[in-house]
């Protein structure tokens, strides 16, 4: 059996600890003989690598490891890059998640202006990491799961349109994950699925079991109450924002009780009640820094000190295991249907060809094979063209140095109430983003 040689660009990220351990923990599947971390960040993807080093030690010696900043170091003899970079890291994600919040409008990661800002900041580090692929070892595919997944899939698509890229995200596996434990299943490997939409705006049509059972009225019932959320007494979201937005999909989804929505949909129906429930001086940002990223630092330090992952708190990321079957898919040419983020290319009928939708695809050697959705109806339609051109008009701003179009991108957005808001967001937000963004003129 071929074994694989995978980078890691985001060597420095708190989820870097979770993938080497999913890895590790799924080489009878995925066989591997060299890891590579990359990051331009030394010190701080040292802090993660000596930590994942002793790791590796430990539980497969036989593995070669690098850590390095020399992209043609990184990059040569790779067959899987794995992608998911922060560029500006946390302290960018607090700016634009503060700097909406200032004017009524919500702050969040991925959605609206705060989306749009870090899309901004992320286009031009994937299209690098691209090249230095493309340079490297042209044979290598890279899944790339770095955010906002939607504005860099467009930027890819128009950029760089012959790339070996994959985009993914996991926001649907926690939320198989939950349904699955709603039904009483232990996995959601046991549901078959139909799902479009975009990337975290997208929708349920169908979930079955194996036997081909309809489970949608059964978890509807558990939605229509709880959201995504266990039942009073049962297992929550340990930490409170998810656990919020798990419920508030009971929300969501009474808008369109044919389907079963995303979470993140919340953002874009509900723009008022997340910023009322917002705390402008602690976001999100603040808690993933004083919590997660704490916590995987404090961790990888321990495993240093002592020289032994005994006792170590660092644990596998679940949804991380979909990066080894998309992998695997790829590899072994397993035919695997997952959901990963496409050019439409008339699988929606009835949608823009061009637009990077996050549908079912049979995943071969070959890549993606999108399947066919068919028509939508006019809400969904109507919500994903307008948060389409959202994410295409990002990148014609990126491309074309353009304040315009970006003004034009904030505008549109369904988070925000005026241009003229949104023109006071993108001045601040340009500000706070000289070091990152292109010139706007």
């Amino acid at each position: 059996m071929n074994k694989f040689s995978i980078a890691i660009a985001g060597g420095g990220s708190t989820f870097t600890p979770g993938i080497v351990l999913m890895l590790l923990d799924n080489l009878d599947k995925f066989p591997i003989r060299k890891i590579k971390f990359f990051d331009n960040d030394a010190d701080r993807q040292d802090k993660v690598a000596k930590a994942c080093e002793i790791i590796l030690k430990e539980r497969a010696p036989e593995i070669e490891f690098i850590q390095t900043t020399d992209p043609e170091e990184a990059f040569t003899d790779i067959d899987f890059i794995m992608a998911h970079i922060r560029v500006g890291k946390y302290a960018m994600r607090e700016k634009d998640e503060k700097i909406p919040l200032r004017y009524g409008v919500l702050g969040q990661e991925t959605c609206g202006p705060g989306g749009i800002s870090y899309g901004m900041r992320s286009i031009g580090g994937i299209i690098e990491i691209i090249d230095f692929m493309e340079k490297y070892s042209p044979n290598a595919w890279m899944l790339n799961y770095s955010n906002p997944a939607a504005i860099v899939a467009e930027a890819t698509r128009k950029l760089r349109p012959t790339s070996k890229i994959l985009n993914i995200c996991d926001m649907p596996i926690g939320i198989e994950t939950a349904m699955a434990e709603i039904v009483g299943l232990s996995s959601r490997k046991e549901m078959d699925i139909k799902y479009y939409g975009l990337n975290h705006f997208g929708w349920w049509t169908s979930v079955k079991d194996k036997e081909g059972n309809d489970l949608m009225p059964k978890i509807k019932e558990h939605v229509a109450k709880y959201g995504y959320n266990g039942a009073p007494g049962e297992l929550q979201n340990p930490e409170a924002s998810w656990s919020d937005t798990f419920t508030k999909a009971r929300d969501v989804w009474a808008i369109d009780p044919d389907t079963l929505p995303n979470t993140y949909l919340k953002y874009y129906l509900f723009p008022d009640y997340v910023v009322e429930h917002s705390n402008k001086e602690y976001s999100r940002a603040n808690e993933v820094m004083d919590g997660r990223e704490k916590f995987v630092f404090g961790e990888c330090k321990k495993v240093v000190e002592k020289g032994t992952s005994e006792d170590c708190g660092l644990h596998i990321d679940e949804h991380a295991s979909y990066i080894v079957d998309l992998a695997r898919a790829i590899a072994y040419n397993t035919k695997e249907r997952m959901l990963l983020i496409v050019e439409n290319n008339g699988a929606i009928e009835n949608f823009d060809k061009t637009a990077m939708v996050e549908i079912a695809c049979i995943v071969g050697n070959n890549g993606p094979e999108p399947l066919v959705v068919g028509p939508i109806p006019q809400f969904q339609k109507g919500l994903m063209e307008q948060q389409v051109s959202v994410e295409k008009l990002t990148v014609e701003a990126w491309a074309e140095g353009s304040y315009q179009k970006l003004w034009q991108a904030i505008s549109l957005s369904k988070t925000v109430p005026s241009v003229s808001v949104a023109k006071q967001i993108l001045d601040d937000l340009i500000e706070a983003n000289k070091e990152y963004w292109p010139t706007l003129k």
